[in-house]
Order: C-alpha cells, then structure tokens, then sequence
C-alpha cells in the first residue's frame, strides 16, 4: 500500500506530546521496543549484540533498545560518543542499574546496532566518527540503523564512511531522505516502527508518497464486446535510431494497445506486428516522441507530428530542443528525463542552470520547482528511485533495481506509458503504472543481474 513521506518528524512527535499527553520517555520506549523485537524476531537468544549510541536522543534509543534486550541475548553497549541529552543521561543511568557491559573497541558480534546520529546530522564527521563508522562497516555482522543510518543527512545526501544497513528502523514515518538515490546503497530495508499511536493518527498530509508494487494496476480488458480500436492506437516518431523507437513500439502492444504505428520517413525493417506511415493514422489516440529521434526529422516534420492534442510521452533527444518550448503548452504530456536531459530542460526552460551532481544531491527540490512552474506536465525524473511528480502530487517508486541499468531499458519504458495513454489512462496514472510495470518486470527476471536485454523486459510482460 501506497505510504506518506515527510521531510522531518520532528513536528510529528511534537504533535504527540501536546494533543496526545505522550512523553518524550514513552515515545523513546515505543522506538526502543520496535529494534528490540526486530532483534527477538530474527535472531536466537544469546545472541551477541553490540549497540554503538552517540551522545543524543538516537544513543538514547539504543540505550533503551540494550536495556530490553540484556538478559536474553548478549548485550554489550559502545559508545562513540558519551550521552549528553536529558534522554541519554536517563537511558544511560537505566543501563547502568543492570551493570550492562560496555565494550571499549568494536569486536565480533550477530546484530551490530547503529545508535550514533540520527536525523538531526546536517555535517560531516570529525575524524574520531568517521574512524568509529568505518570500523562499524568493516565488522562482519547484520547491521540495524536506528531511524537513519549514521551519516545519511536530512536532504539525503550521504556523508564518506556512511553506515551501511542490512535494514533501517525508522522512527514514526518514511523520511524522504532514505529514498534519494544515493541513500539506495546504504538504507538497506526499510521498516517503520510505531511510537505509542498507530501511523494513521501519528501523520499528517503530506505531498509525498512511496509507491508499493501493490500498488500497480494492470491495463486488463474487462469489456466482452470490443475489438483492437477500443484499445487505442499509438503513433510513435521513428527517427535516426530506429531500434529505440521499434522497441517502444513492440512494449507498446504487448502492454495492450489495439494499434501501433511508428512515423517515419525512410524505409526500415519492423516486426510485422507493427505499422508504418508518413502521416499520422485518424485513428491515432497517442504519441510518443524522443526515442532515437536523432537529428532525421526537420523542425516542420516535428511540427506536423505535434499539430494536434492528442497526449503524448517524450523522451530523450527531444530534451535538448528548443521545441520543447511549445510541446509544454499541451493538455497532456508525460516526461520521462533521465538526469542529464533533466539538467538540460531545466536550462532551457531557465529554471535552474545546474550540474547532473548538482541535481542528483537535489532531486526533490528539483522535481517540485519544476512541477510547480508547469503544474499540467506529468513528470516521470528516471533514477534508482524513481519520481513521478505532477502539479503538488509527487510519488517516489523505490523499487528499481541495477538490472535495468543497460541501454533501451528506458524505451521500454516509454512504450509502456504510451500504451497507456493510447489505451485512455490519464497521464499521472500512466507514469505511475508504467514505473511500477518497469520495475516489477526488472524484478521477475531470473538471469544474472548484468544479462537482462530490453527484450527481456517486453517479453515479460505477457508474464505479469
């Protein structure tokens, strides 16, 4: 099911301790019960566990956390920092009372517990952390993030010597800087523990939502009585690279268009599945445009091929032209730029004039001042994490995996949000389906994770 997302939780908690009565202490309990029984349900008693706390409130969890534990597994607490909140004072004088061992260096254990900072870190370590940090990567054992791991910031980016989680129990609700690409390498699994009222009363509204697989909603045909034109026809632009937009073209009607044509002017060989023309058919329910376009068709081709209001998914080549000025004028049009065409539109349209790094620290704030100067355009920034954005509605699909890093992957793509726009989905909900299609076909194949081939993808499809 689809989740919320929220910059910070702090107002959150907040919320809790005035409308709710809940104490600081209660909440710390809930968080420290939630690591405690991640711990109790997946590893064996007498297990070694090793839990590493800084000075503030997220020590103070990992306090808690080895206060419930020891006695039924092997607890030892190191601290990286000594405590100095009111909370880790208290947690530290409870730890104490139980005469819980202290270990003074890292060593060997089963569950090593990442307590050190949480999402209050904005820096970089000092160097005794980032010593501490690279010695916690090194240990051999399942590592466990308490809220955020050590060294991942509020805005996403990662620190050098990031604590890297097996899983990350986080505190409330989703933060959205777990879900910033390069967060991917070092969240690990993410689970929400409740902190004394369940996440419906705990959250509020936000404009950011993480996508489940669950959620995806497949194009089925449910009318008896039909035939290929109820199921739309989509015409795409076939240019210089002609095996791009052939790809697009087959994903497009194995996803369930009736009809497909590719536009183009030279003669090429194409699947017989698949037509060809010159001229837009009137039987035309969508476009796609970008795929290999190249540099074959003239600014009066281009125009011909825009001259009406059908919707439309572009991508790749046509992100470093001009006329993109006028397809952003239409009713509906989805956008699928990877980051360095991202980069490139944004300049264009004098948004922002920024580097691809640049970008990628930033992929939120991009995303929205994007959406909010251009709030008709259905956004899909292609990524690790996928965000769909559209007006103030953003969704961030976290289940792409590295077997789609391999040329073409991103055409398929394409030829599944135009089928659907063809088939008569709206242009959010086709990016959105299309994103969770994408990954889900990536995460069904069964060969090694470098072999997969655009043609792998669209065959897959028939399988889902």
């Amino acid at each position: 099911m689809m989740q919320k997302l929220f910059d910070e939780v702090g107002t959150l908690d907040t919320r809790c301790y005035d409308k709710f009565g809940l104490s600081e202490d209660i909440l710390m309990e809930h968080a420290a019960n939630g690591i405690s029984k991640y711990i109790r349900d997946n590893f064996p008693r007498n297990s070694k566990v090793i839990i590493a706390c800084g000075s503030g409130n997220n020590g103070a969890d990992g306090l808690a956390c080895g206060r419930l534990l020891y006695g039924d597994y092997d607890v030892s607490i190191f601290y990286a920092k000594k405590p100095k909140s009111n909370m880790a004072l208290l947690q530290q004088k409870r730890v104490e009372s139980l005469n819980i061992p202290e270990c003074t260096k890292i060593i060997s254990c089963d569950v090593l517990v990442d307590a050190v900072l949480g999402t209050g870190f904005s820096g970089e370590f000092n160097q005794d952390i980032s010593s501490i940090m690279k010695d916690l990567n090194s240990l051999e054992a399942f590592k466990v993030a308490c809220d955020v791991p050590s060294g991942l910031r509020q805005n996403g980016v990662c620190t050098e010597n990031t604590f890297v989680a097996d899983v990350s129990l986080t505190m409330g609700a989703l933060k959205k800087s777990m879900y910033l690409d390069m967060a991917k390498d070092f969240v690990g699994k993410i689970q929400v523990i409740d902190l004394g009222v369940s996440r419906e009363v705990y959250e509020k509204e936000s404009s950011w939502n993480l996508l489940d697989l669950d959620d995806l909603r497949l194009p089925y045909r449910t009318l008896k009585n039909s035939h290929k034109g109820s199921y739309g026809h989509l015409a795409l632009a076939c240019g210089e690279k002609s095996g791009a937009s052939v790809m697009s073209a087959k994903t497009a009607l194995r996803f369930g268009s009736g009809l497909v044509t590719l536009i183009g002017y030279e003669d090429i060989n194409i699947p017989n599945s698949i037509m060809y023309s010159h001229e837009l058919p009137k039987s035309t329910t969508a476009l796609a445009l970008g795929m290999g376009l190249g540099d074959e068709f003239s600014d009066l081709e281009i125009d011909r091929f825009l001259d009406n209001s059908y919707p439309m998914v572009i991508d790749a080549d046509i992100f470093k032209n001009r006329k993109i000025l006028d397809m952003l004028k239409r009713e509906k049009l989805v956008l699928t730029p990877h980051p360095k065409e991202f980069t490139s539109l944004l300049k264009i349209l004098d948004i922002a004039h920024i580097s691809v790094k640049e970008l990628q620290y930033d992929r939120f704030k991009y995303v929205e001042m994007f959406c909010t100067k251009y709030p008709n355009i259905t956004l899909l920034l292609k990524g690790s994490n996928v965000i769909v954005g559209k007006d103030r509605e953003f969704f961030i699909n976290p289940h792409g995996t590295s077997v789609l890093a391999k040329g073409g992957s991103g055409d398929v793509l394409s030829g599944l949000i135009g089928s659907l726009l063809a088939q008569g989905y709206g242009c959010l909900e086709s990016a959105i389906n299309a994103s969770l299609t994408h990954t889900r076909l990536a995460i069904n194949y069964k060969g090694a994770d470098f072999s997969l081939t655009p043609e792998d993808l669209i065959d897959g499809i028939g399988n889902l």
